[in-house]
């Protein structure tokens, strides 16, 4: 927080996450109401938003690694704001139908493909490779108050003044993201050198992550959790209204209790990242625990015994999560960042398109608790897997100073 610029990009991103998670409470309840009240509309809306993922993450790094990021940054922003400006208008007039939903899903997917590796990338620019680790968990700490206050917000707002207006608030919002932006000191970024245009960028990004074995396993495990363990964030109003029948407070507040588990997990990634770089055994740890926690979470008979059981799930979703971007970030040489980060936001969102309408399914054809289930049991696996395999090896590689024919490694990280 010394640093000025960093200063500005945090006050930018509280007030618009808030928006923003506004805005995915009330665009889940849309989506649910219009289809009346089928769970596998809302996977649909999820696979529709994620999509755009897959075919565009990885040349959004490359582009990350070329151009400013700060005035890319700018530039989607202004995108985010006609897409939920028009959501806004839609709704208000009553004249919003489930295709219009799903069309806007997917451009406000189009236009995250975008942003989320170039804004990954660009944190390391506005603090320098020494706080990467520190700035990380301030983000997610940014990212999940927003959880708590956005959706608390949105469940009681949506019963007094319906959804549409959430979506006028969170195009408003998203004004204090450019200004911040626009405010900032380009000379006191840290900056490396552009990355001229030329052929085969994109490949070169693939096998510098190939050649390296600890990306590999981070990348790994960050998929099977974010596509079959993460996925209960989709679940919560489907079990909402059809297993515990409440309405969009009740939505609202198993929103904010994850939330509650979130960011208390998210400071305590910022107190660790002042301490040290990232560990993997903490990662591991993490997912195991994420597992361990949903499975339990799932079998909890009440209302209020099931949105206690997500206070400690949110905590090891946001220590996962924090670790594993963390380690990424930090172990990359900055030439090879944005495509680096590309690919780590393919693997975390792209799987998304699998895992919404899977659990939309699930949920419909073996009732809301059945995605905890799978994806409990999925995300632990993969944690035993994957240390499983670190543990014969011997330890993990970290990290390389630069991308060449021979990788040069410096230090090694006993799991």
């Amino acid at each position: 927080m010394r640093v000025r610029n960093y200063r500005l990009f945090f006050s930018g991103q509280i007030v618009s996450n808030i928006g923003t998670w506004m805005q995915r409470i009330a665009q889940d309840w849309l989506v649910f109401t219009l289809s009346g009240h089928n769970p596998i509309a809302l996977g649909v809306a999820v696979a529709l938003q994620f999509t755009p993922t897959l075919f565009l993450s990885l040349w959004a790094g490359v582009i990350a690694d070329r151009v400013d990021k700060r005035k890319l940054l700018m530039i989607i922003q202004g995108a985010n704001t006609v897409q939920a400006a028009v959501l806004g208008v839609l709704d208000l007039t009553g004249v919003a139908a489930l295709w219009q939903v799903y069309l806007l899903c997917l451009t406000l997917g189009a236009t995250s493909a975008l942003e989320v590796p170039t804004r990954q990338s660009f944190v390391a620019e506005m603090v320098g490779r020494d706080q990467v680790t520190n700035a990380v968990a301030l983000n997610s700490t940014i990212f999940n108050m927003a959880r708590i206050v956005g959706p608390a917000i949105a469940g009681f707002a949506i019963t007094w003044v319906g959804t549409g207006w959430l979506f006028i608030a969170n195009a408003v919002s998203t004004v204090a993201v450019v200004a911040g932006l626009a405010m900032m000191d380009p000379g006191k970024l840290f900056r490396g050198a552009a990355v001229p245009r030329a052929k085969g960028q994109l490949a070169e990004g693939l096998r510098y992550v190939r050649h390296r074995s600890d990306l590999v396993t981070v990348m790994v495990l960050v998929f099977f959790v974010s596509t079959f363990g993460i996925t209960y964030f989709s679940s919560l109003p489907i079990v909402a209204a059809n297993v515990f029948h409440t309405g969009a407070d009740g939505y609202g507040l198993l929103s904010t209790l994850v939330a509650v588990g979130t960011f208390t997990g998210a400071i305590m990634s910022a107190r660790r990242g002042t301490k040290g770089r990232p560990r993997v055994r903490v990662m591991l740890l993490a997912a195991l625990a994420l597992g361990v926690f949903e499975m339990i979470t799932a079998f909890m008979p009440t209302y209020l015994s099931f949105g206690i059981g997500l206070i400690p799930l949110g905590f090891a979703t946001m220590t996962f999560l924090n670790t594993a971007n963390a380690l990424v970030q930090t172990s990359v040489s900055p030439e090879m960042r944005g495509r680096v980060m590309g690919l780590y936001v393919l693997v975390l969102i792209g799987g998304n398109p699998i895992g919404g309408p899977m659990t939309g399914w699930m949920a419909d054809a073996f009732g809301g608790r059945s995605p905890f289930y799978l994806g409990g049991a999925i995300s632990a696996l993969a944690a035993v897997v994957c240390a499983v395999v670190l543990i014969r090896r011997g330890g993990v590689t970290l990290p390389v100073r630069r991308f060449s024919t021979g990788l040069r490694i410096l230090k090694r990280d006993r799991v």
